[in-house]
């Protein structure tokens, strides 16, 4: 039966994994989500869980050995932080190319320099563009309920693509939270065993993605284009439907807190979502009409569902725990997404961009009412002064003391 425990992200993230039946996990240390895996072992070692627990000799082993596994007809699961997700790229493209929904759990940490351990989100942001799912927890109840609900999105045969289940380092890995596990059973009967279209099977020898043929890269890029075409429509199945079996509300792409007469929005994703809230009721007691928009999904990027969100409000302020050095706006990578789906409406919101909790610092109060200042600016001005903000909480307040 369902039961209330308070765990970790990365508690969260194993258990996912245990009540999905995962059959062949991958694992090579590195923190913060190697909590992930200790539990996961000490499942497998207790009995509680049956599979194959491989330790690879590195990140890039580590993807591998899933990817292989997805292709074998396993459900598969590997994770990493920080440098050890770069270090495993050359994996990525080959696992989505081939078709192959295994899942790596990302616990976010910035990449060296400086490598500290914390919540930007640079690190999987780097791997946006390989063909997987993307998109990023707020609590350890969304990273176990994603880490469900990815696999059966991944796994349809209308997507048949891998996943990146990402959460902040620290924020949302180590810090406990209150937290339902569902009773195996009705799991079971949300998600069932993965049936693979085509396994590698001696008895019945396929090839998986060769390149046989001069021109075969553009029609392996395409079929996977096309899944992409498809997965909004399977993630909004998936969510309705997992919300109907465990009485969760989840918005399938953007969730929204106090948007409907917003002026100004915060629009985030992960864990610092949770502060940009506790912000924005501090605001409105002080007449300031804010809201939260928090993206759930960076891909596939819900350009209509973004598009509706934000068209409610006047200004919107993108925080970007990520960086794009040199980039078209000198920023991160969620502001020029944000503005192409706005670019159609009618009534576009002034969008700007705040570098916040790079490094893996904390994302301050002070910051979002720093924050609130320059968009409420922008709203009485028409324009926003700048197109990104660096290093913006002490300039901003101590201009307007």
């Amino acid at each position: 039966m369902a039961k209330e425990v308070f765990y970790s992200g990365c508690a969260a993230a194993a258990y996912g994994a245990k009540d999905a039946r995962v059959e062949v996990i991958s694992s090579y240390p590195i923190r913060p989500y190697t909590g992930i895996m200790m539990e996961l072992s000490k499942l497998v070692a207790n009995g509680e869980l049956d599979a194959e627990f491989v330790l690879g000799e590195g990140e890039h082993a580590q993807v591998s050995i899933a990817y292989g596994a997805s292709a074998a007809g396993a459900r598969a699961y590997t994770g990493s932080s920080g440098v050890g997700v770069v270090y495993a790229m050359e994996c990525y493209s080959p696992a989505a190319g081939g078709r192959l929904p295994c899942q790596m759990a990302i616990a976010d940490r910035a990449l060296d320099p400086p490598g500290d351990f914390g919540s930007e989100h640079t690190d999987v942001m780097s791997a946006r563009d390989q063909g997987w799912i993307m998109g990023w927890a707020e609590s350890p109840q969304e990273v176990y309920d994603n880490t469900i609900m990815y696999y059966r999105i991944g796994e349809d045969h209308r997507v048949q693509l891998p996943q990146f289940c990402c959460q902040d380092g620290y924020f949302v890995s180590h810090i406990p939270g209150k937290m339902q596990m569902e009773d195996q059973k009705a799991v079971d009967d949300f998600l069932p065993p993965y049936n693979p279209p085509h396994p590698l099977n001696p008895k019945k020898p396929i090839n998986h993605g060769p390149q046989i043929f001069p021109d075969q890269g553009s029609a392996i890029n395409v079929q996977r284009a096309v899944a992409f075409d498809d997965i909004e429509a399977v993630i909004s199945e998936v969510v309705t439907d997992y919300n109907k079996a465990f009485g969760r509300k989840y918005s399938p792409f953007v969730d929204e807190y106090m948007m409907d007469d917003a002026d100004i929005a915060f629009f985030i994703q992960g864990g610092h979502a949770r502060t940009a809230r506790y912000a924005v009721n501090h605001l409105r007691k002080k007449g300031v009409k804010a809201g939260v928009s928090r993206l759930r999904f960076m891909r596939p990027f819900p350009t209509e569902a973004v598009a509706a969100s934000l068209s409610k409000v006047k200004a919107v302020g993108v925080i970007e725990t990520n960086t794009s050095y040199g980039g078209v706006t000198r920023g991160g990578n969620i502001a020029p997404e944000a503005r192409a789906a706005c670019y159609n409406l009618d009534n576009r919101p002034i969008i700007t961009s705040f570098m916040a909790g790079l490094g893996g610092e904390i994302v301050t109060l002070n910051e979002f009412y720093a924050m609130a200042k320059v968009l409420s600016d922008a709203v009485k001005s028409g324009k926003a002064n700048n197109s990104y903000w660096m290093n913006f909480e002490k300039e901003v307040l101590d201009t307007h003391k």
